[in-house]
């Protein structure tokens, strides 16, 4: 590819994530052990994630107009992120992720992520020029269908790399390059090997204590690293971003492989989402 710009499409938000020693019973208090407030959501992890790895990026998202917005705006800027397509939505308040981690790393997510924060199908072909422009565009599949079809029918339209993260129905997996699930999305997609008929060249599924790599000619298993997991959130997007990247720099299917399952390694071992690559 002549070109080197990635476009992200997702969700941003303001992660809190709240460690404690165990939750405490229902009618009862207990303290928190540590706490971290950050730039979150998939779509700003893998924004992250591609600018340490040394990529240019953009940012498909939605902020409220609030000061929270302001925030996270200014902190995706500094870490290189073109937030220039970030919508900001009057009279909503930005999304809202909260993570409560225990010691043992069970964690239970709140979120607030209300349809004033999500992407509509308008605030995606308001991002044309930029999706237009692409060489690689990552859609997260937790965003409402008809905004992640759009934003892969113009990624395709574009001969980007369409990556997709999530639980996939087959008119948008026909337009993908990559399809990537974790083990429990995975189980909704169906077989991994079928999808390679549907249209993409690799499908990325998680399976007990690691990932599958399945492609024309490849059937890859690598185990998670080892080490000590602290907290798994985040893991999917370091390893989407990784696996784009190398794709990008014309890494083969194995050699991508192993780059995105080492760059989720690098994620589980302390507490948040945000990548550190």
């Amino acid at each position: 590819m002549t070109g080197r710009r990635v476009v992200v499409v997702g969700q941003l938000a303001r992660d809190v994530v709240l460690g404690i020693d165990e939750l405490p019973e229902a009618g009862t208090s207990g303290d928190v052990s540590q706490r971290r407030e950050t730039l979150g959501g998939k779509g700003a992890n893998q924004a992250v994630a591609v600018a340490q790895l040394g990529l240019p990026v953009s940012l498909v998202a939605v902020a409220g107009d609030d000061v929270i917005g302001d925030q996270l705006l200014a902190q995706a800027a500094a870490d290189g992120i073109d937030v220039t397509p970030v919508v900001r939505r009057a009279g909503t308040l930005t999304g809202l992720i909260v993570e409560v981690l225990e010691s043992g790393g069970q964690w239970r997510y709140l979120q607030h992520l209300p349809e004033e924060v999500l992407l509509s199908v308008a605030d995606v072909e308001a991002a044309a020029g930029v999706l237009g422009a692409a060489d690689a565009v990552l859609v997260q599949l937790q965003q409402p269908p008809a905004a992640a079809l759009a934003a892969a029918r113009l990624a395709r339209a574009a001969d980007a790399l369409v990556v997709l993260d999530g639980v996939a129905d087959r008119e948008i997996i026909a337009l993908a390059d990559v399809v990537r699930a974790d083990e429990n999305e995975a189980e909704q997609i169906g077989d991994a090997r079928e999808l390679l008929s549907a249209g993409p060249r690799l499908v990325a599924f998680g399976v007990p204590d690691g990932d599958r790599f399945v492609w024309e000619g490849g059937d890859l298993v690598i185990p998670h690293p080892e080490g000590r997991v602290v907290d798994t959130t985040g893991a999917g997007d370091a390893f989407t971003a990784a696996l784009t990247v190398a794709l990008l720099d014309g890494a083969t299917p194995e050699e991508a492989a192993h780059r995105a399952v080492e760059a989720a390694g690098k994620t589980v071992g302390r507490p948040g989402g945000r990548p550190r690559l």
